[in-house]
């Protein structure tokens, strides 16, 4: 076999997007026990940190070992039992996520639908709330696959008022622009490690508030995976260090120093950095003939969806900028398919090097 020698690229797609060499270096740190006075004080560290990166005061925050998707799971699997009412805002590939989750969990599915582009419409959401008196409600708070950020402080508001646990996706959101837990009244959040957090994918943050804890520790029912199960999760993460299964070492030690990035920077400078390449990415692009796709005033600083003019084949394209240019950018999903690029500005690949970069590339392209 050959020895492994890849070619490295610059990441401006959906993610994963660039790490840091302070991260890289993190994960070649020496193995230690996952049961470790060391370890545990890691642990203890990533938890302050992931709280302050939440804005939130939740004791349950910590880092589920698994991609973003574990993360998502471990949600809906904890908060929902069979014939429980869930309503889900889809209006892109991660919304449909959720519904497939929760088919698995054999809820009552209810549904708020908006066109690909486009936020779930705020008083919709809102009456239907009222109207259904859900168990949970869930939203898409970044919708990658479209390029969306939704609104949610009016609709936590409504939840809180109703006895309904507020869940979000927040995998591209966090650590690009304010995701403020208790603020808005948010019960549960899921992200991952591979966006605007500029680590590798492996590890999932996720924190949930005392009211959506009590939930599942009152369950009539086991959680439905053993692995995911928040009571046994809590008993590692917690005071009492239970052995649960053996955390992913360097991923940890990778996070932990991703997050003292992030809190070295100062997550508004960070948050202003994000929307100062946005906006001049979109200049560029917009001077180059290119549109966004994603609804005007309601758009993801992180994660650009940029409409494929006439005339322009969007996979040649694509493939010219990694062969070329070693530079990768991500395709449309769904109906968007064919019709959009996604360009990402994430984290580390948020720079006005990025930027001018892509802007480059495309100028001598098209």
């Amino acid at each position: 076999m050959e020895e492994l020698n890849i070619t490295p690229r610059t990441l401006m797609g959906p993610g994963p997007s660039d790490v840091s060499f302070r991260v890289l270096k993190a994960l070649s740190t020496p193995l230690i026990g996952h049961l470790d006075p060391q370890f545990l004080k890691i642990m203890d560290h990533t938890q302050k940190m992931l709280r302050a990166l939440f804005q939130t005061e939740n004791k349950m925050t910590l880092a589920i070992s698994g991609t973003g998707t574990s993360g998502m799971e471990a949600c809906f699997v904890n908060l929902l039992e069979k014939g429980d009412k869930i309503l889900i805002g889809v209006n892109g590939v991660f919304g449909s996520r959720m519904v497939e989750i929760s088919e698995r969990c054999e809820a009552e599915i209810y549904t708020v639908t908006s066109d690909w582009g486009k936020i779930i419409p705020v008083d919709e959401f809102i009456n239907k709330i009222r109207e259904l008196k859900p168990k949970v409600a869930a939203l898409v708070h970044a919708e990658t696959s479209t390029g969306v950020l939704q609104p949610l402080e009016e609709i936590g508001k409504v939840c809180q008022e109703m006895g309904t646990l507020l869940l979000i996706d927040c995998v591209t959101s966090l650590g690009g622009c304010p995701v403020k837990i208790d603020e808005w009244g948010v019960d549960a959040a899921y992200s991952g490690t591979q966006k605007c957090l500029s680590c590798p994918p492996g590890l999932s943050p996720v924190t949930f508030s005392d009211r959506a804890m009590e939930v599942i520790r009152n369950r009539t029912t086991k959680v439905q995976s053993w692995y995911l199960d928040l009571t046994m999760l809590d008993k590692y993460w917690g005071s009492e260090r239970v052995y649960h299964h053996t955390a992913p070492i360097s991923m940890n030690y990778a996070l932990y120093e991703a997050l003292r990035i992030i809190f070295e920077e100062g997550l508004e400078k960070r948050f202003a950095r994000h929307k100062r390449n946005h906006e001049l990415l979109v200049k560029g692009l917009q001077e180059l003939g290119f549109r966004l796709s994603s609804q005007e005033g309601h758009r993801l600083p992180m994660l650009n969806a940029v409409i494929v003019p006439d005339g322009i084949d969007e996979a040649h394209l694509r493939k010219s900028l990694l062969t070329e240019y070693n530079l990768e950018i991500g395709a449309g999903l769904g109906p968007l398919k064919g019709k959009i690029l996604r360009i990402g500005l994430m984290g580390e690949s948020c720079t006005p090097n990025h930027v001018e970069l892509i802007l480059a590339a495309l100028r001598n392209l098209i």
